[in-house]
């Protein structure tokens, strides 16, 4: 599954929170951008295997930050 990967700093957590908005309650901490992106890539393999597990339907990718959809090319 291709999805977006938002990343951006938290100054109230003190780190890097990434988060993938097609997948609910999926995200990550750490403290640099790499790491939340490294973390925030284990969350999602793990939340498919489990969805996957309990027969639970995995969303098509839909999320689209808009300057995607406001920039054609």
């Amino acid at each position: 599954m291709r999805a977006h990967v938002h990343v951006f700093y938290s100054q109230e957590d003190g780190g890097y929170i990434a988060d993938i908005p097609d997948l609910k309650h999926c995200s990550a901490f750490g403290n640099t951008p790499e790491e939340a992106l490294h973390q925030v890539l284990l969350a999602k393999q793990a939340w498919l295997d489990s969805a996957r597990a309990n027969g639970k339907p995995i969303p098509a990718p839909r999320y689209r930050p808009v300057i995607y959809q406001v920039a054609r090319t």
